[in-house]
C-alpha cells in the first residue's frame, strides 16, 4: 500500500466522526430540556472534535504535499478539503451558538435557577471530593472549604445537615458580609455561599451525600482495620479513595465503535479520566502483617485493598437487571459498550470495551459474546460483562434536585 493511499485512508476516519458528532448534535438540539450531562457530554465532545480537526489538518498538508500542482488529484484534494472544513465550522458554530443560547437562557432565569441548574450537574455526576480534618470544628471545616475552593472553585450551594460546624461556619460567613462596608457589601454578596440544612434527625433529606459517605465507610472500616497511620498517610489514603471514586465509568462517551473512553465524574474535575502511578501490585491474601511494610508502601497496599472491595461493588451494581428500562430485556446488543471484569486490574483501571458479536445458544438466547478492546477482542461469558447505561437509561437516574 503506497503512502498516500494509506494517508487517504487515515483521513477517513476523521470523516466519519464529524459524521458522528454531527449525528449526535442534531438529536441533542431537538431535545426540549436537555439534562445537565448531556449539555457536559456535548462540551466534551465539542473539545474532542476541535482536538481532531488539528490533526486532520496536518494529515491533510501531508496529502496535498504528496501530489503535483499539476496533477488533477490536487484540485479533487483542495475542493475535498474546502467541504470538509466548510462542514467542520457549520456544524461546530451551530453547536458552540446552542450551548451559549441555553446557557445565556438560564442565566437570566436568576440567581437562583443558576444555582439549581449547577447542583443538578454535580447530583447527576455524583463527583467526590474528600478532605482530612484534626476536629469536628467550625474552624476545622471553615479550613477544608478554604481548600476545597481553592481547587475546584466556589459552590453556589451547600446542602448539608444540622452539624454544629455546618451552621458555625454559615453563620460566621454571613456575620462577615454583614459587617463590610456599603462600598464592598455588593462584590461581598457575589462571595456568599447559600447554605441549605435538612430538618433535624432526617438523614434522608440528604440522600444523594449520605449514600457517598456510607459507600466510603462502609470499606474504609474495613480497610484501615487497626492500621497505625500518619496524618500524610492517612491524606494519601484518602486521595487515592477520591480518585477511585471519580474513576468509575458512568456512560459511553460517543458511539463511535473505536472509542472505548467511557464518562466519568473526572471529566467533569479535570476534562479527562483519571490514572494513578505505576506500582507493584501485592497479593493481599499473602500480606498478613501490614505494620512489617514500609511507610509508603502501607498507603498503597490500602488503596490497593479499597479498590479491590470498591470495584466489586460498583461491578454488581453494573450488573443490576434493566428489563424495565430497556425493550429487549436488558439483553446486549452489537456495538454496547460493556465493562469486562477482571479481578487483576490494578487501581483506576477499567477495561471496556464493544460488543462485536453474539453467540446464542440452542433456544436463540445469547450468553457468550465477543469484545473489541484497546488491546484486542475478548471472548466471555455475560457474567463477565457490565453493560454501561446509556443516554435513555441515564436520564431515569439523574435526579431533578440534588446538592453541591
Amino acid at each position: 500500500m503506497s503512502k498516500l493511499t494509506e494517508l487517504k485512508r487515515k483521513r477517513s476516519s476523521y470523516k466519519s466522526k464529524l459524521t458522528q458528532f454531527k449525528t449526535y448534535f442534531s438529536r441533542i438540539s431537538t431535545c426540549e430540556k436537555p439534562n445537565p450531562v448531556q449539555i457536559s457530554d456535548l462540551n466534551l465532545r465539542l473539545a474532542k472534535i476541535e482536538e481532531w480537526y488539528s490533526e486532520y489538518d496536518a494529515l491533510q498538508i501531508e496529502i496535498e504535499s504528496c501530489l503535483e500542482i499539476s496533477d488533477v488529484d490536487c484540485e479533487k484534494e483542495y475542493k475535498y478539503r474546502e467541504e470538509l472544513e466548510s462542514e467542520y465550522f457549520a456544524v461546530v458554530g451551530s453547536a458552540r451558538e446552542w450551548v451559549s443560547r441555553l446557557t445565556s437562557a438560564q442565566h437570566d432565569e436568576g440567581a437562583s435557577a443558576s444555582s439549581a441548574a449547577g447542583t443538578v450537574l454535580t447530583a447527576a455526576v455524583r463527583a467526590v471530593h474528600l478532605e482530612l480534618v484534626t476536629e469536628l470544628s467550625t474552624e476545622a471545616f471553615l479550613a477544608a472549604l478554604n481548600r476545597f475552593v481553592a481547587r475546584r472553585g466556589k459552590p453556589d450551594l451547600i446542602h448539608s445537615d444540622n452539624g454544629t460546624n455546618f451552621v458555625g461556619a454559615a453563620n460566621e460567613i454571613s456575620k462577615f458580609l454583614k459587617s463590610n462596608c456599603d462600598d464592598i457589601s455588593s462584590k461581598s454578596a457575589e462571595q456568599s455561599i447559600q447554605f441549605r440544612f435538612s430538618p433535624a434527625y432526617s438523614p434522608h433529606f440528604n440522600g444523594l451525600a449520605e449514600s457517598s459517605v456510607k459507600a466510603i465507610k462502609h470499606h474504609l472500616k474495613r480497610v484501615l482495620s487497626l492500621a497505625n497511620l500518619t496524618y500524610e498517610e492517612m491524606y494519601t489514603v484518602l486521595v487515592g479513595i477520591e480518585g477511585i471514586l471519580n474513576s468509575r465509568p458512568l456512560t459511553p462517551l460517543s458511539s463511535d465503535p473505536n472509542d472505548f473512553i467511557p464518562l466519568t465524574p473526572s471529566h467533569f474535575l479535570i476534562g479527562r479520566t483519571l490514572t494513578m502511578l505505576p506500582s507493584p501490585q501485592m497479593d493481599l491474601e499473602e500480606t498478613t502483617r501490614i505494620c512489617a511494610l514500609p511507610r509508603y508502601r502501607r498507603a498503597q497496599i490500602l488503596t490497593q485493598h479499597f479498590w479491590n472491595r470498591y470495584y466489586m461493588e460498583y461491578i454488581s451494581d453494573l450488573r443490576k437487571r434493566l428489563k424495565w428500562k430497556r425493550s429487549n430485556g436488558g439483553e446486549l446488543r452489537t456495538g454496547d459498550l460493556v465493562v469486562v471484569k477482571d479481578d487483576r486490574l490494578p487501581p483506576n483501571r477499567w477495561l471496556l470495551g464493544r460488543v462485536t458479536r453474539l453467540y446464542p445458544g440452542c433456544d436463540g438466547i445469547a450468553r457468550v459474546a465477543d469484545v473489541t478492546t484497546a488491546t484486542g477482542v475478548l471472548r466471555r461469558a455475560y457474567n463477565r460483562l457490565c453493560l454501561l447505561p446509556t443516554e435513555d437509561i441515564l436520564e431515569l437516574d439523574v435526579p431533578t434536585r440534588g446538592t453541591c
